[in-house]
């Protein structure tokens, strides 16, 4: 902080301004004093540079919001998207020798010394294989490992201090946050781990026309190095490159929203890196855009739970059904289970009402988070951990929205495809399908239902005797007693096997037979028959 001034951009006129007095003797500050006059926004990245991989990737994430930044603060941040001051070529050459046990000479026709991009856990260096094939190489920074470990524990400690100080601490649950991110970033640091996440992209779009996923080169990756299809396109970033072909902005912009929901509600396995230096466009059909992807050290996937919560919670902000919203952080656990529905509808009301459609170059999302930051203070709302990767992934979506095309308007865009979601979602072929995934679950449950049903009609009966509920009724024989065991049991079986065979026609797409819902319907009557023929 004194090395870089840092002291006096973020301490001066705060209610701790006294502190800066603290720094005026250090060494420090007299000997950096020319770095301290450089300008704000190259003395913040400088710091982050020098904090190390962590705060460099916070950096990243800041410069995707330039909403919320100064234009000079946030050129500087988006330098560290891929920008990273490099490692020596002779470094990164001893690391792929020894990763392969053999000579860059032998491994590769060309090798590229230069690399093509540098970030804080890894650079990229151009190569060309045997075959001809046209390549990248990615090489772990050595010693990385250290670092990032040096560095999330610093964050471990600053989340235990928070903890103590800060009145929200259980709420915001820092150390939860931190041990997330630890088992994110320390998962990117293993590039075979990389290569396995590129496979799935490239699976879950091989047929796509808006999103292409390189090819890894698996004969070529270890635990250190990775190498996959060499793409070209144009970066994300560089906007006039793209208007001067006539690329149609609005449908990039509508293209990257739609694969955004793609990932996360039909293959719920998004990348969670999404920063411009991750993101290229291709050139071929400028009337109709394909983003290119790299990168896919950071990814996320969401229980079924918080998928489905997350998805109707989404659907209805897009309906303004704000009652719904609120029920649904209540049924999820979110908030505590005493919240009152109505008030905590109409908070979220007051915030989010007024920026319903409006394109994104009329909204200040940074205004309507520190208004929702708010709210959830007030309502108790606590972190969740497992939606913090998510989180970032909204935050770089939105930053790329506004980039591109910022009268996108991401509520026409988003709606549709989330009401189909929910449809497929409750619809009667994700009930069979759901039905059927249980099956051999039931099916091996079924031997043991007599006996189970026959202990809980005893349980039943034994309780009501117990409390003398049915003193006045006229006790059933034996014989009576087991032919509403049979019923039960016969009920039970005969409902399980219909529903079984009908969901298998529902599946593949044929209506269910008349014999189906003969049989289920006896058996629920069986069964009904049998459960409250005692009572």
């Amino acid at each position: 902080m004194v090395k870089y001034g840092l002291d006096e951009l973020f301490l001066k006129d705060t209610r701790v301004d006294l502190l800066r007095h603290v720094f005026v003797l250090s060494p420090t500050r007299w000997l950096n004093s020319e770095t301290r006059q450089l300008p704000r926004g190259q003395r913040i990245r400088l710091a982050l540079e020098e904090l190390g991989p962590v705060f460099v990737k916070l950096g990243q994430m800041l410069s995707t919001r330039r909403d919320l930044l100064p234009d000079d603060i946030g050129d500087e941040l988006a330098l560290l998207q891929d920008k990273v001051p490099p490692f020596s070529n002779e470094l990164a050459k001893e690391t792929i020798e020894a990763a392969f046990g053999d000579s860059i000479e032998n491994l590769f026709a060309e090798f590229e010394p230069g690399p093509m991009a540098s970030a804080s856990v890894a650079q990229v260096h151009g190569a060309v294989l045997k075959d001809g094939s046209s390549v990248v190489v990615k090489v772990l920074r050595p010693g990385i490992e250290k670092l990032i470990d040096r560095d999330v524990a610093l964050m471990y400690m600053l989340a235990d201090m928070a903890a103590v100080s800060l009145p929200d601490a259980k709420r915001l649950r820092p150390r939860d946050v931190v041990t997330e991110y630890d088992h994110t970033i320390h998962n990117e640091l293993n590039l075979i781990n990389e290569a396995s996440n590129g496979v799935v992209f490239r699976n879950n779009f091989k047929d796509s026309d808006l999103l292409y996923v390189p090819e890894i080169h698996w004969d070529f990756t270890r635990t250190n190095v990775l190498v996959m299809e060499r793409i070209h396109g144009i970066p994300i970033r560089d906007v006039e490159a793209m208007h001067a072909i006539n690329m149609d902005m609005r449908k990039l912009a509508e293209h990257a929203v739609e694969i955004f929901y793609t990932q996360l509600f039909t293959h719920n396995f998004f990348h969670a890196d999404m920063h411009p230096g991750n993101i290229f466009v291709s050139a071929e059909n400028p009337a109709y855009p394909k983003f290119l992807s790299v990168d896919f050290g950071i990814v996320g996937s969401l229980t079924d739970e918080d998928l489905t919560y997350l998805g109707e919670n989404m659907l209805a902000f897009f309906r303004s059904d704000f009652r719904r919203v609120a029920q649904l952080h209540v049924d999820s656990g979110w908030v505590p289970a005493d919240t009152r529905v109505s008030d905590f509808e109409a908070a979220i009301r007051s915030v989010c009402g007024p920026i319903f459609e409006k394109p994104l170059a009329e909204i200040s999302f940074g205004n309507v988070l520190l208004q929702l930051f708010q709210t959830a203070r007030r309502f108790e709302m606590e972190v969740q951990p497992q939606l913090v990767l998510l989180q970032k992934t909204l935050l770089n979506i939105e930053g790329l929205g506004r980039q591109l095309y910022p009268e996108l308007d991401l509520w026409a865009t988003g709606k549709p495809y989330l009401e189909d979601w929910v449809k497929e979602k409750r619809g009667p072929k994700a009930i069979a399908r759901r039905f059927i995934e249980q099956a051999p679950l039931v099916l091996d449950a079924m031997p043991y239902m007599p006996m189970l049903v026959h202990d809980y009609m005893q349980s039943q009966k034994s309780a009501a005797n117990n409390k003398n509920a049915f003193h006045q009724a006229k006790p059933r024989s034996g014989v009576a007693e087991s032919r509403l065991l049979r019923y039960t049991i016969v009920g039970a079986v005969l409902t399980v096997v219909a529903s079984l065979f009908g969901s298998a026609h529902v599946v593949q797409g044929a209506g269910v037979p008349w014999w189906s819902w003969l049989v289920g319907l006896s058996g629920l009557a069986l069964l009904l028959r049998g459960l409250f023929g005692r009572t």
